[in-house]
């Protein structure tokens, strides 16, 4: 096969777990609930009066289905296109693979198409559903196509270019946080350009091409298009499809060119060099002084998670300044962004989300790193106390991210000093935000702890943190179409909330069933749709409430499980012998 013998192996063996198949049910089970919940929302108990009012149902449906399904297929290629070769480095298997004959674009195609095989099974499921939608009216099966082969494309070039800085970094955290800036970056970029050139200008209409949502959105509506308005002529619907393949082409014909000069990484070259010279001069060197807390001491004062941590922090700095000037431009300035936030909560809400997601990949490699690298049985022969290493790795993460927390705060504070926020809203919003921080913390070590795979743990983290504002921002998104019939289909958005509960329990729980973690994934998602109509509605002390009492005491339910777990993988359970 083109793709070689990995690709072929991917083949056979994906299906073979059940995961596979949950996956599959569940796909189509969320689009089920998305279907029945937007049915409520729209209709309530009115009826449906004409086949108009089929029609207008299926548009909206339809865009529904479509936004949320890019969203999850951006999401879940590049954590999979990651997970797969960070796997490969953690375990030294890959140094394997590159010693076989194995041509450099069979190691490229063949571990990123084998990541993208659910996604891809996913997004071919969607058309029947999508199929089955049209018969409603509102939309055309060229739509349908158009955004089936959109989504392709963009879980190619997401996978490209997640397989690209997974062979080119060597630390796992890094090959996370260059993967989600570069994906945000993309789209900012594209978007910038766009706002700053204009679309009649030939660079920003390129630019406009490489961003997948623009053309979705697009796409679902082509009678708005801006250029149409303009009097030039609407953006057919493979321009984007195009230019998206064309970026994913280079990217992957970038990194078959340098995978065999990336990997063996330059450390793994000159680490007997540099053993040797730390040899010779280990009599002249004084030695540093460890703290009190070794594991502390060596999550701050050494360079364990390499070189490149600076370079991760100026690109997340460069975000929050264009989010600072995207929020200063005067034209718009009071529209409500998708009809929910003004600019400057939009943009407070989208540099946080980046942030904890690099506060939880943060938190489960500094764990995941230990496992795979096998130093963590090296504490087996040491004094280090289970307190000492599981608040060692959670202090040293909030130190490491501090930059990425601090940014967001001061965001806040200048708010409040143009009048933007009251004092009040101002303690809320960091009581709240120290809540999700703590939470997506000790997220990542209790996933890290309940998963054997370094794979897993760190999708399981960094897909519960992600469904988890995805699921906000649906709720959001339906409760604002609802309206005034929104009391009639709080059974619906329960049933939402329980789908969540479920899942929640069974991520929690997987290898420590107390009780209350249980009672933290039945009520957390309830509590989280709760504050949303809270947010709705103005009552920002009864959202503050809401969050820090199920953020906080489930960050509190995961760490005491993880210190006894992490006495129990260290065989340091004693048992009474009388």
């Amino acid at each position: 096969m083109f793709a070689g013998p990995l690709f072929h192996r991917a083949l056979l063996t994906s299906p073979r777990p059940w995961r596979h198949f949950l996956m599959r049910s569940g796909y189509i089970a969320l689009f089920a609930v998305l279907a029945w919940t937007a049915v409520h929302a729209t209709f309530g108990n009115k009826g449906v009066e004409s086949l108009s009012d089929w029609a207008t149902f299926g548009r909206y449906l339809f865009g529904v289905m479509a936004i949320v399904q890019l969203v999850m297929v951006t999401a879940a290629s590049l954590l999979f296109s990651i997970g797969v070769i960070a796997q490969e480095k953690d375990r030294r298997t890959l140094l394997l693979l590159l010693m076989t004959d194995l041509k450099s674009r069979e190691l490229v195609l063949g571990k990123l198409l084998g990541s993208l095989l659910p996604v891809l099974v996913l997004v071919g499921l969607s058309i029947p559903v999508f199929c089955l939608i049209r018969l409603l009216g509102g939309i055309t099966l060229e739509q349908v196509l158009w955004s089936e082969a959109l989504c392709v494309v963009t879980a190619l070039v997401v996978g490209s270019w997640g397989t690209l800085v997974a062979y080119w970094r060597e630390k796992t955290f890094q090959t996370l946080a260059i993967g989600v800036l570069g994906v945000v970056l993309l789209i900012g970029v594209a978007e910038g350009t766009v706002s700053l050139l204009g679309l009649e200008s030939g660079v920003g209409r390129i630019a406009a091409l490489l961003n997948p949502f623009r053309g979705l959105i697009d796409l679902l509506n082509p009678l708005s298009d801006r250029l149409s308005l303009e009097g030039g002529a609407p953006v057919p619907p493979w321009h984007p499809i195009v230019a998206l393949g064309v970026l994913a082409l280079l990217l992957i014909v970038v990194t078959s060119v340098m995978v065999r000069r990336w990997n063996p990484s330059q450390a793994v070259h000159e680490q007997g060099r540099r053993m040797k010279e730390e040899h010779v001069v280990a009599e002249r060197s004084r030695h540093r002084v460890v703290w009190e807390w070794p594991i502390l001491w060596r999550e701050i004062a050494t360079g364990a998670y390499g070189r490149k941590m600076l370079f991760i922090k100026l690109v997340y700095l460069a975000i929050a300044v264009a989010l600072f000037v995207w929020v200063r431009q005067p034209v718009f300035s009071e529209e409500l962004v998708l009809g929910m936030l003004p600019r400057p909560a939009a943009a407070f809400v989208s540099l946080t989300i980046i942030g904890l997601l690099l506060v939880t990949a943060q938190s489960v490699t500094s764990l995941t790193s230990e496992q795979d690298g096998q130093t963590l049985e090296l504490l087996l022969v040491t004094e280090v106390t289970a307190k000492e290493f599981i608040f060692g790795k959670l202090f040293g993460v909030l130190y490491n991210t501090k930059e990425v927390l601090v940014v967001p705060l001061l965001m806040l504070l200048m708010f409040r000093y143009e009048g933007g926020l009251s004092r009040e809203d101002l303690l809320f919003l960091v009581i709240g935000f120290g809540s999700l921080t703590s939470f997506c913390a000790a997220l990542g070590l209790h996933m890290a702890l309940s998963h054997d795979s370094s794979r897993q743990a760190i999708l399981n983290s960094l897909g519960t943190v992600f469904f988890l504002f995805a699921g906000i921002f649906i709720c959001l998104m339906l409760i604002v179409d609802a309206r005034q019939s929104f009391g009639l289909q709080l059974q619906v958005f329960g049933l939402f909330s329980g789908g969540g509960a479920l899942a929640l329990i069974l991520l929690l729980t997987r290898k420590n069933a107390s009780s209350a973690l249980m009672l933290c994934g039945l009520l957390l998602p309830f509590l989280t749709f709760y504050s949303t109509v809270g947010f709705l509605q103005g009552d920002t002390g009864a959202v503050c409430a809401a969050v820090f009492c199920a953020y906080a005491f489930t960050t509190v339910a995961m760490l005491v499980p993880a210190i006894s777990e992490f006495d129990h993988a260290l065989g340091r359970a004693r048992m009474d012998r009388g």
